[in-house]
């Protein structure tokens, strides 16, 4: 009689598990790449092209003017007002593409590091304060602690690099590739322009393939056990903590996102979620963006370690003044009742 018992050839070898894995994971890093690319494309072109217009009139100081003081209260030139009032309106990205196309202007690594704070802090106002509101946070305070928060820290740190002297060497773009004098026709500039589009989206894709690496090996999983005992700490509860430490490892919109879900079943208290998104607000995004900045030039001695700290001690006083406050004045300034979803 035949053998009728399975042979070992007959089962799949771990090896091709393996590589059907490692393939799904390349075509899925891929396909979010270009999807994000595609959507972030649409916006940065017209703004490169914008920039280069301004350049060519002579307006972009003229634009940067009104910032001009608060640039000055950061230590940075007053054409980074035109930088970050393009990160307060839009994403990290279109910031990102407008510092680079003003191309004449160099900045140490302390001035790199004070900006890119400024931008970690406040940028995409927008759409993450509408995240805020949804959840129940007071729009004014909401906008008031991130343009604030971004402005005190940026002056902390400009006054610690410069009394220590630190971090006064030029910053190293990896972004930039093309020569940062004006090119002598308009078909050098686009090309430059391409080039540093197509390292964005290199990086882009560099990024995503780093954040699924570390989520796989367990990375991601032990920074938030790190984080928790810290928002206990500081005053935030057990429900929120969980979704806050999503916040910032991962960005607001995936914090928010569940912190807005939890509100309206009524799962966090709502001083819970007010200090929760005040926190993310300030800091969020730790590992992507602060992977970001840091291909700018910036250092992580203020785009990560000093940010987490300034967002900590800054909720942790906010918790202790707000348990002052009246309650009929904290709902009028800080949060209010979010519509709750029916139970079934």
């Amino acid at each position: 009689m035949p053998d009728s018992t399975p042979t070992d050839t007959a089962r799949p070898h771990p090896t091709a598990h393996l590589a059907a894995a490692l393939v799904r994971a390349v075509r899925d890093v891929l396909t979010q790449s270009l999807r994000v690319c595609r959507e972030l494309f649409v916006i940065m072109i017209p703004v490169v092209i914008g920039v280069k217009v301004l350049q060519e009139l002579g307006a972009v100081p003229w634009l940067a003017m009104p910032l001009t003081p608060l640039m000055a209260l950061v230590g940075l030139p007053p054409e980074m007002g035109l930088v970050w009032a393009t990160a307060l309106l839009n994403n990290i990205y279109s910031a990102i593409i407008v510092f680079l196309a003003l191309g004449s202007v160099t900045l140490t690594q302390a001035q790199m590091t004070v900006l890119a704070t400024l931008i970690l802090v406040a940028h995409n106002m927008p759409v993450e304060l509408g995240i805020a509101r949804k959840s129940g946070a007071r729009l004014r305070f909401q906008i008031l602690s991130r343009f604030l928060g971004a402005l005190v820290l940026g002056m902390i740190l400009n006054v610690v690099y410069r009394a220590t002297g630190t971090l006064q060497e030029p910053a190293v773009v990896l972004f930039a590739h093309a020569e940062a004098s004006a090119p002598p026709s308009l078909w050098l500039w686009a090309v430059g322009e391409g080039q540093k589009l197509a390292s964005i989206a290199l990086i882009i894709t560099a990024l995503m393939g780093l954040m699924r690496v570390l989520t796989a090996v367990g990375a991601i999983a032990l920074f938030n056990r790190l984080l928790r005992p810290m928002l206990s700490l500081i005053g935030i509860g057990p429900a929120a903590s969980g979704l806050t430490v999503v916040g910032l490892t991962l960005g607001l919109g995936y914090g928010g996102g569940l912190i807005i879900h939890e509100a309206k079943n009524g799962h966090v208290d709502k001083r819970d979620v007010f200090f929760s998104l005040t926190l993310m607000g300030l800091c969020h995004s730790l590992i992507e963006d602060t992977l970001l900045m840091a291909m700018m030039g910036a250092q992580l001695s203020g785009i990560l370690w000093a940010r987490l700290a300034f967002a900590l001690a800054a909720t942790a006083l906010l918790v202790k003044c707000t348990a002052r406050l009246a309650p009929q004045l904290a709902d009028r300034l800080l949060w209010s009742n979010v519509a709750r979803i029916p139970a079934p």
